[in-house]
């Protein structure tokens, strides 16, 4: 404690005696007001030795709070100096250098080595935009990346990219996606982007239907594909052929668009042709896709694909292609049953340099906001990363061992035979997971059991420790029309009111009407947790899996359809916090 104390006293920020004209020193931070740029304003706030929060805004800046990153809880020593070009903001291990200008802000250590830098030109972008009546940015940031280093991060993703030196992706909430705008570099440093709307890392335009190129069809002519839908693949009946500009089935909206009358049990559908490019270089394609997939171009089988129906996901391939010649294109896919998804995008060519540049582009925000850190190595990276975005909690013993998951129990015999089953053939496990619809068939979000098929839930509980296991428990943001627990949200205006609106149905029994709640709202979380605290934690439950929190209120929607059933949030537009849902 002493030395805690001695350590807060000793604490100073040192600079100048006075500030210059475009620059000065307020609390804790640094404000540069570029002479030269659409920048109006630059801030650097150390938030240790080690990390620097950079924002820079085209009017001023906002200091509200993050979502993401904890407080600041002591001041940290720097030594502020400038020249005629430069402001220097300096720690006892980094300098961060500051242009007069631009704004434009580079990274050093403190032998004078480049660490990162942000592009000078254009590397940094406001473009004015407006939603649900507020008014903000679209926001890019642009920095320079030597050739040699190794970039990993961004969450989890399901494209087979490791190492995105290069690559993009495009960072937005979804079933087994999680996007985490943080990058760590083999040249040990890091960037935490601190913006909340869909993001995209890398190149930060959307991809481009399959028209872009000019397209060929099977018998030749120019403007479509040939795509050719056989609705029993065991006797290759032909449904109809018919030609089409683009392959884009992708979502509940699009896929209204195949053939009526189609039926996808049996089916197999094929898209075949030629595809000319109109500049030469290399193109980035994306295939979305649920079922079983293939796709060659030139001859060469570049993705092979499963995935089931109500839970798609996206292969990604780079080709070299010459303007003015025409490559072979065949896409196979058999449908996973009834409801599947497939589409194909494509995107022109990047000049080498671009490609190598990190950038990060969000749709919707008031200013651009980063933080940079560094480290001897890339622990040390994450270090700093653990400390300026929170510690996760150590987890208990218990949960290192086996867990054991299906879909779901059905009854709490089904649970308990399970388990004692585990205990009989001595196969060590130590958790067992309850998954969804526990509850009676219309009474999602009340958060009890079915008592018809769970007649004693404390005693379930009870007997999984007895046997010397634990149990999780799936718990959803989802909650029925006109519930018990509905209508508490609803009562305080937490209740999301689009899906309601629209009558949308889930996909249990012929379906039901229901919602999410808003979790930006303090109240509505507090209320969340005393509903749950009531009827499930009184029960001695070890273990809790928050599902759904994309939030996934109608699965397989577009996104503009996503933000549109959780808008507006407590904070504002979903489409600025369409990405914080998940926190």
């Amino acid at each position: 404690m002493m030395k805690r104390i001695l350590l807060l006293l000793s604490i100073v920020v040192l600079v100048m005696s006075c500030s210059s004209p475009g620059w000065k020193v307020e609390g804790d931070s640094l404000l540069v007001y570029p002479t030269d740029s659409k920048t109006k304003v630059v801030k650097l706030e150390p938030f240790s030795e080690t990390v620097i929060r950079v924002a820079a805004s085209a009017k001023q800046i906002v200091d509200s709070e993050s979502l993401v990153v904890l407080p600041k809880e002591e001041k940290v020593n720097f030594e502020v100096k400038e020249d005629n070009n430069f402001v220097y903001l300096t720690t006892k291990s980094v300098q961060a250098v500051v242009s007069k200008a631009s704004g434009v802000v580079k990274f050093y250590d403190l032998d004078g080595n480049v660490i990162l830098a942000e592009k000078d030109d254009n590397g940094r972008i406001f473009t004015p935009m407006q939603m649900d009546g507020e008014k903000a940015y679209e926001l890019q940031q642009v920095f320079q990346s030597p050739g040699e280093e190794a970039i990993y991060g961004l969450g989890q993703h399901q494209a087979h990219d490791m190492n995105y030196k290069g690559k993009s992706e495009e960072l937005f909430q979804y079933n087994t996606k999680v996007s985490i705008p943080f990058i760590v570099s083999t040249r040990n440093y890091g960037i935490l982007w601190d913006n909340y709307s869909l993001t995209r890392y890398g190149d930060p335009r959307p991809f481009d239907q399959i028209d872009i190129f000019k397209l060929y069809n099977s018998s030749g002519a120019e403007g479509t594909l040939t795509a050719t839908y056989i609705d029993d693949y065991n006797t290759n009946n032909v449904y109809t052929v018919r030609e089409e500009s683009n392959i884009d089935y992708e979502n509940l909206e699009t896929i209204n668009n195949f053939p009526e009358g189609f039926k996808f049990d049996k089916a197999k559908i094929t898209w075949e042709g030629e595809i000319e490019a109109q500049e030469s270089g290399s193109y980035n394609f994306l295939m979305y896709y649920a079922g079983y997939t293939k796709i060659w171009v030139d001859g060469v089988l570049y993705a092979e694909r499963w995935r089931t129906a109500w839970n798609p996901s996206v292969a990604k391939f780079e080709i070299a292609m010459e303007a003015g010649q025409k490559y072979p294109i065949k896409l196979e896919w058999i449908p996973d049953g009834g409801e599947s998804y497939i589409g194909l995008k494509a995107l022109s060519p990047r000049t080498d340099a671009e490609r190598d540049d990190i950038s990060f582009y969000s749709e919707m925000g008031d200013q651009i906001d980063y933080y940079f850190m560094v480290g001897d190595d890339i622990d040390g990276v994450i270090k700093n990363y653990r400390a300026i975005t929170g510690k996760a909690q150590v987890m208990p013993k218990w949960s290192l061992g086996f867990w054991q998951s299906r879909e779901r129990y059905k009854t709490q015999d089904e649970l308990i035979d399970v388990m004692k089953e585990f205990r009989r053939r001595q196969i060590p496990i130590d958790n067992i997971v309850q998954d969804w619809s526990f509850w009676k068939e219309d009474d999602w979000g009340s958060h009890e059991f079915d008592a018809a098929r769970f007649p004693n839930p404390k005693g379930m509980v009870d007997k999984v420790h007895d046997l010397n296991g634990r149990l999780m428990i799936s718990i959803w943001p989802k909650f029925y029309l006109g519930t018990d627990h509905y209508n508490q949200f609803d009562s305080q205006g937490w209740m999301y009111q689009r899906a309601i609106e629209d009558s949308i149905r889930d996909w249990i029994s012929d379906g039901y009407i229901g919602s999410f709640y808003d979790a930006y709202a303090p109240g509505a979380r507090d209320l969340f947790w005393n509903q749950i605290k009531e009827k499930l934690y009184s029960l001695g439950i070890d273990g809790w899996w928050l599902d759904a929190t994309e939030p996934d209120i109608l699965s397989n929607a577009s996104i503009k359809y996503r933000k549109a059933l959780m808008n507006p949030t407590y904070y504002g537009s979903s489409t600025k916090y369409f990405n914080a849902f998940a926190l």
